[in-house]
C-alpha cells in the first residue's frame, strides 16, 4: 500500500491545478492558481515526506544534509536521476538557469538524487566522475538503492518534486520539458513562503568537488577518431569544451574551443563547443556533433574556421527533420560518421541523435537515402528510428526503435554494408543496412523490445552476449571485426558479425587505471569512445572517466598511454614560462624579408607557410623538425612569448596563428614577426640524411581601426 506521503497522493491534487493552468490566458491568471493551490496544502498534515536515510554517501557537501536540519526552512527542489540517463541530462540547463535565479540565501536548494538505472552507476566514484563531467554545482546524495525512490513512489527518470519548508510535497514534474511550470511553481512557493516568513536565509555548508581537482590535458574525453591518410587524431576533449588535433606522436596540432563552454562559430581562436562528443576527421575537415548546443559543426583547419551546418542552438524536438540543416532543430548528437547515400562518396554525414533515439543524415552534397527520397546538399532528415525509447528491430527504418544511440561505425564493405549502432540505453549493437535501412540485432539486449534492463557482463552469441551501456564501436575491415567500448563493464570487447560471437578482449571489469600492460590486466574507467589505426593493428581508445587516451596494440596485445604534447602548433602560448628567444639559425639558412603587411590591433594573423623539400628526399620522421616565431626587440607582440612547434607534415601548408595585441606601442620601425623553420629530411633512395633552415620576417603596418577578424600571408619557400 502506497504511504501517505508518497507522490500518489500528490498527483490527484495536483493533476486538477495542471487542468486549470491549462486553460489560464495570462501570467497572473497562472500565479493566482498556484497561490490558491499552495493555500490549499498549507491545510494539509499528510504531505511530509521521509527524510533522506543516514549514511548516505553525499557529494558537493562538506556533509550529509537533512530535511530536518540544515533545509528546513528551505524550498526544496529534488531531482531524480540517473546519470547514463539523456533525458536526465536535457533538464540540467533547466536547473542552472533556476539556480541562477533563486539562490540558497534566497530559500532554494536544488538536490540532485542519483537512483541508479545501471549496476555501474551505484558506484559513487561513478556518480562523482559524472557530477563533475555534466558540472552539476548543487548537493548530489548516492541514494544507490533507491530508497527515497521507492518510498515517493517515483515511476521514471527524470522526476522532479518541490518541497515546501518543512519537508511537505509541493508539485512534482515527470520527465523533460517543463522548464517554464517549474519556473512558476518554485517562484510562486518562494515568494508564498517569504511572505509567511517561513523561509530561512542561512547557507548551506556546499562543497565543489571539482575544485579540489588538479589540472590534466583532458578532461573526461568523449570520443576519438582518426584519418589514416595524414596519420592525425581527433579528440573530443568533452569536459574542456574543445577539440583537440593531433599527430599520431601525440604533437598538439590544433585545440579549437574551451575552456568554458559557448557556442561561437569564426576563427579558431574564437570558436567554442559545449560538451562536444562525436568527432570524424578527414584530410582539413573535423565534423563535430557538439552535444549540449545541439548542433553539428564543422572545423575547417586550412581556412581556420568553425561553422555550423545543423542545428538552432536549443534542443528539438522534431522526430522527422528534412530541413536545411541551420533551420533544423536537433537534439544531443552524439557520434558522427562519414558515409555515401545515393551520389558521390561520402555525400552524407550519419548522425546518433541520442535526444530522439534515432539515427539521422546530414546531406554534404546532393544524395539519396536508400529506399527513400532524394535529398539537396545541406537537408538534415531522420533517416532511422520512430523517435520511441526501444530495442525494436524493424525491417522498415522509420519502425525500428532505437534507445539512444551513441556510437557509430561503417562498414560499406560487402558483405555487411552497414551501419553499427553502439545502442547505449538497450545495451545492444545493432546493424542499419545501407541497401534499404534494415534494422537488426547483432549482439546484446533481449527479444522483447521494451525491456531496456537486459545488461550485464556475458561473452556469447547474439542476444545470449551482455553488454553494460556500450557508447563506442570501430569497424577494422583487414579483419572484418568490430571493436566496442562496453563502456559500463570498463571493458574493450570484439565481436565476429559472421558468427555474432562477442568476446572480452581488454580490461577486468574493475573500474580503475591500470596498465597492463597485457590486455586482461589492464583496466578502464567508463571508455566512451574507440578508433582504428596502422591498418588495423591499433586501437585508440578515450578512456573517458581516466581522462586519459590509451592505445591497444593488437599484435603485441598490451595497452600503453597515448601521450599528448601540450605545445600547440597554431595558437599563442598560454605559459608565463615559455621562452623569450628563438633557437639560433645557421649561418647557411635562407633569409628572407617580406613586404609589410597592412593589420588591426587585435586582429588576428595567420602565417600559411608552403615549404617544398628536394625532389626524392622526405622528412625525417626520428628528427625534430620544427618551427618557431619570434618577436625579437619587439617582444610585446607576443607577449614576450616565442612559439614553437613540430613540423610532421609537409603535404600541406603549415599554418601558424597569433592575436595581435589591442593596443599598439609607438615605435620608429616597423614591429615584426619572424618565423623560423628546422627541417630535418634524408634522401628515400639512401641514407644521406640534412638539416636546413628558414626565416621569414614580416613587417607589420599595425593600426587602431577596426578590420577584419584575420589577416592570412602566404610563405612559400622551396629547399
Amino acid at each position: 500500500m502506497a504511504s501517505q506521503c508518497s507522490l500518489s497522493t500528490l498527483f490527484p491534487i495536483q493533476s486538477q491545478l495542471d487542468c486549470a493552468l491549462d486553460d489560464a490566458k495570462t501570467q497572473q491568471e497562472k500565479e493566482n492558481l498556484v497561490y490558491q493551490y499552495l493555500r490549499k496544502l498549507d491545510e494539509r498534515e499528510d504531505l511530509k515526506i521521509p527524510d533522506f536515510q543516514t549514511g548516505l554517501e553525499w557529494l558537493n557537501t562538506e556533509g550529509p544534509l537533512s530535511l530536518n536540519k540544515e533545509l528546513d526552512g528551505k524550498v526544496v527542489l529534488l531531482d531524480f536521476f540517473t546519470y547514463c540517463c539523456i533525458n536526465c541530462m536535457h533538464i540540467l540547463p533547466d536547473l542552472h538557469q533556476l539556480e541562477k535565479k533563486h539562490s540558497v540565501k534566497d530559500g532554494l536548494v536544488v538536490i540532485g538524487v542519483h537512483s541508479a538505472k545501471f549496476p555501474n552507476e551505484k558506484v559513487l566514484d561513478n556518480v562523482r566522475s559524472a557530477v563533475l563531467r555534466y558540472d552539476i554545482c548543487h548537493p548530489v546524495v548516492n541514494d544507490s538503492e533507491a530508497h527515497l525512490w521507492h518510498e515517493l513512489e517515483v515511476s521514471c527518470w527524470p522526476t522532479l518534486v518541490l518541497l515546501g519548508p518543512h519537508g511537505n510535497l509541493l508539485f512534482s514534474l515527470v520527465g523533460e520539458g517543463h522548464r517554464d511550470r517549474l519556473m512558476l511553481f518554485t517562484d510562486c512557493a518562494l515568494r508564498h513562503y517569504g511572505e509567511q516568513g517561513l523561509l530561512k536565509k542561512h547557507t548551506v555548508g556546499i562543497k565543489l568537488y571539482r575544485d579540489t581537482l588538479p589540472p590534466s590535458i583532458l578532461s573526461f574525453p568523449g570520443k576519438v577518431a582518426i584519418d589514416n591518410s595524414n596519420k592525425r587524431l581527433a579528440i573530443a576533449d568533452t569536459g574542456h569544451h574543445r577539440i583537440l588535433v593531433v599527430s599520431s606522436t601525440g604533437q598538439l596540432l590544433h585545440a579549437v574551443g574551451g575552456p568554458e563552454s559557448g557556442r561561437q562559430d569564426g576563427n579558431l581562436s574564437e570558436a567554442s563547443f559545449n560538451s562536444p562528443q562525436g568527432v570524424v576527421i578527414k584530410g582539413d575537415t573535423v565534423y563535430v556533433a557538439d552535444t549540449e548546443n545541439h548542433l553539428i559543426r564543422k572545423i575547417d583547419l586550412l581556412e581556420g574556421r568553425v561553422s555550423t551546418l545543423a542545428g538552432v542552438g536549443a534542443q528539438g524536438t522534431d522526430k522527422e527533420g528534412g530541413a536545411m540543416g541551420p533551420q533544423q532543430p536537433i537534439s544531443s548528437p552524439w557520434d558522427v560518421t562519414i558515409g555515401s547515400a545515393g551520389g558521390v562518396e561520402e555525400n552524407v554525414l550519419w548522425i546518433a541523435m541520442a535526444g530522439t533515439h534515432q539515427i539521422w543524415a546530414l546531406f554534404l552534397a546532393d544524395g539519396k537515402l536508400p529506399k527513400g527520397s532524394e535529398f539537396k546538399a545541406g537537408t538534415c532528415v531522420r533517416w532511422a528510428g520512430s523517435g520511441s525509447e526501444e530495442n525494436r528491430n524493424n525491417a522498415y527504418p522509420h519502425k525500428a526503435g532505437f534507445a539512444q544511440p551513441s556510437g557509430l561505425a561503417l562498414a560499406p564493405e560487402e558483405p555487411w554494408s552497414c551501419l553499427y549502432v553502439a545502442d547505449s540505453e538497450s545495451s545492444t549493437i545493432r546493424t542499419l543496412a545501407l541497401k534499404d535501412g534494415a534494422v537488426k540485432l547483432l549482439v546484446g539486449g533481449e527479444r522483447d523490445p521494451l525491456n531496456l534492463f537486459a545488461f550485464g557482463d556475458v561473452d556469447g552469441k547474439g542476444v545470449d552476449a551482455k553488454l553494460q551501456h556500450p557508447l563506442g564501436v570501430a569497424w577494422v575491415p583487414e579483419q572484418s571485426s568490430l571493436y566496442v567500448a562496453d563502456s559500463y563493464n570498463h571493458k574493450i570487447k570484439v565481436v565476429d558479425p559472421k558468427t555474432k560471437q562477442c568476446n572480452t578482449l581488454a580490461g577486468t571489469g574493475d573500474a580503475a587505471d591500470t596498465l597492463g600492460p597485457e590486455f586482461n590486466k589492464s583496466c578502464f574507467n567508463e571508455p566512451g569512445g574507440i578508433c582504428v589505426g596502422a591498418g588495423g593493428k591499433l586501437l585508440y581508445v578515450a578512456d573517458t572517466n581516466n581522462h586519459r587516451v590509451k592505445v591497444l596494440d593488437l599484435g603485441s596485445k598490451t595497452v600503453s598511454l597515448f601521450p599528448i604534447s601540450q605545445d600547440c602548433t597554431d595558437l599563442a602560448p598560454t605559459n608565463p614560462s615559455g621562452p623569450t628567444k628563438a633557437p639560433v639559425l645557421p649561418k647557411s639558412a635562407a633569409r628572407k624579408e617580406m613586404p609589410p603587411v597592412a593589420v588591426s590591433a587585435g586582429q588576428t594573423l595567420i602565417m600559411s607557410l608552403t615549404l617544398t623539400l628536394p625532389e626524392g628526399t622526405k622528412l625525417t620522421e626520428e628528427a625534430p623538425s620544427c618551427w618557431a616565431l619570434s618577436a625579437e626587440g619587439n617582444q610585446w607582440l607576443l607577449d614576450s612569448q616565442v612559439v614553437t612547434g613540430d613540423i610532421v607534415d609537409l603535404s600541406k601548408p603549415l599554418c601558424i596563428s597569433t592575436k595581435l595585441p589591442a593596443s599598439v606601442k609607438d615605435s620608429n620601425n616597423l614591429p615584426c614577426l619572424t618565423l623560423s623553420v628546422w627541417v630535418y629530411y634524408c634522401m628515400e633512395a639512401g641514407k644521406a640524411c640534412m638539416m636546413k633552415a628558414a626565416s621569414f620576417t614580416q613587417p607589420l603596418q599595425i593600426s587602431n581601426s577596426p578590420g577584419e577578424k584575420e589577416v592570412t600571408v602566404a610563405l612559400v619557400h622551396a629547399f
